[in-house]
């Protein structure tokens, strides 16, 4: 265990895991500096002129990628701030990845190269992605639709992401570590539904759509340049690759990681699916 409080920059501190590694390390009295475009000191992945100053005196590094580690140019963009966070003194970073894909290798491989003592967290589909993220207004609209088909994933809850990046960040012990994050079952997308129907008291039912049926729905609600990766995304994250469970929380934290149904019933709890 760290004796030493390593000042920590958290890029991407509004995040869904930023926002709660934040607290977590506050509550640990470590220092912490959020990093966003908004920030007092902004960090923009789209500006490198703002990165110099945000890592300005950061001992400590958790990087987030928006929109998605996989996308391209990402991993010019993740090498260039590791190499930059090196110079700057950096001891310690720990990457936010994707579980089961490829694409975000080349970001890995390009943070690795910068030099410093790294962890790689690889997440499954996050939980909270039905009650925070993109997902939230179909579940209030009552139907989800995604071209899934019936594939299972082993969703994974947001505060055991957070609880096992704040440990990496913190303890040494995790140095060289790559973790594979999931839950400690697979489901389906009509079996998530149905746990949050329980939940939540709220009819919601899952249709699986077709690959063009899905790029012309989110036409409707975002540019149409960024259609074709975020429905390439989809495809290959629910082919049914990703099917698996690890045991990665075990490995960082000693103990299993929470059920979907544990979710459920406190996002229902606290008001996530009140229209």
């Amino acid at each position: 265990m760290d004796h030493r409080q390593l000042e920590t920059v958290i890029v991407g501190g509004a995040g869904k895991t930023g926002k709660r590694v934040a607290q977590r390390l506050s509550a640990r009295g470590v220092p912490v500096r959020l990093a966003s475009r908004s920030s007092a000191r902004p960090f923009d992945w789209n500006d490198e002129r703002t990165w110099p100053a945000a890592l300005r005196g950061a001992q400590a590094l958790y990087l987030t990628y928006f929109p998605d580690l996989a996308a391209p140019g990402a991993a010019e963009r993740i090498g260039t701030a590791s190499r930059l966070a090196a110079e700057s003194g950096v001891e310690r970073i720990v990457l936010l990845s994707g579980r089961g894909e490829h694409q975000v290798w080349l970001s890995e491989r390009a943070m690795r190269d910068a030099g410093v003592p790294f962890t790689i967290v690889r997440c499954a589909f996050f939980a909270q992605n039905f009650s925070e993220g993109h997902l939230l207004e179909p579940i209030l609209h009552g139907e989800l639709t995604l071209p899934g088909g019936n594939v299972s994933e082993p969703f994974v809850d947001v505060e055991d992401v957070a609880d096992v990046v704040s440990a990496a960040l913190t303890d040494a012990r995790h140095q060289g570590q790559i973790y594979d994050l999931t839950g400690p079952r697979l489901l389906t997308f009509s079996e998530v539904c149905a746990e949050i129907t329980r939940a939540s008291g709220r009819a919601v039912s899952y249709r699986s759509v077709s690959r063009d049926a899905y790029a012309a729905a989110l036409a409707q609600v975002m540019p149409a340049e960024d259609v074709p990766f975020i429905v390439d995304l989809f495809v290959h994250v629910l082919d049914g690759h990703n099917s698996l469970l690890t045991d990665g929380v075990q490995r960082a934290l000693g103990r299993p990681p929470r059920d979907f149904s544990a979710y459920a019933q406190g996002a229902a709890a606290a008001g996530a699916w009140k229209s």
